[in-house]
């Protein structure tokens, strides 16, 4: 398999270690939360792939992307890429609302995650990626 020019590491595992170190780094609730909804992909999709693009920003993928983990100062935005098209019963998506394709996640301090609506939704992207694949 061809490597692609925007990975910055090579291997699943030390992409891994990028993102460990990543949510280290943030050592505030950003972390906290991002190594949260991190566990709940894992959890919700035992063979997502984890990497790391642009610059430092974690991506899950399985099949195409699920979702991006981006931090800024008074945010954990989970972006998804299809999430468009996916149902979202429990309003999860609350940012990137207007676009045709991608929908988002703004998960901001002190901010509780739904686990089973989220790994729910985890798996639905997943599932999308794999009927696409097949299509």
């Amino acid at each position: 398999m061809k490597k692609k020019k925007n990975d910055t590491s090579q291997g699943g595992e030390s992409l891994s270690r990028l993102i460990d170190a990543r949510i280290k780094e943030l050592d505030d609730w950003r972390g906290e939360m991002l190594s949260r909804v991190r566990s709940l992909i894992k959890q919700a999709d035992p063979g997502v792939t984890e990497e790391w693009k642009w610059r430092g920003v974690p991506v899950w993928s399985h099949d195409g992307f699920i979702c991006t983990g981006e931090t800024y100062k008074n945010v954990v935005k989970l972006t998804f890429s299809k999430g468009a098209q996916l149902e979202d019963p429990s309003k999860l998506f609350n940012s990137s609302l207007e676009g045709n394709t991608r929908r988002a996640i703004d998960l901001h301090e002190g901010d509780k995650v739904d686990d089973s609506a989220f790994t729910a939704l985890i798996r639905d992207a997943a599932a999308l990626n794999a009927s696409a694949r097949r299509g």
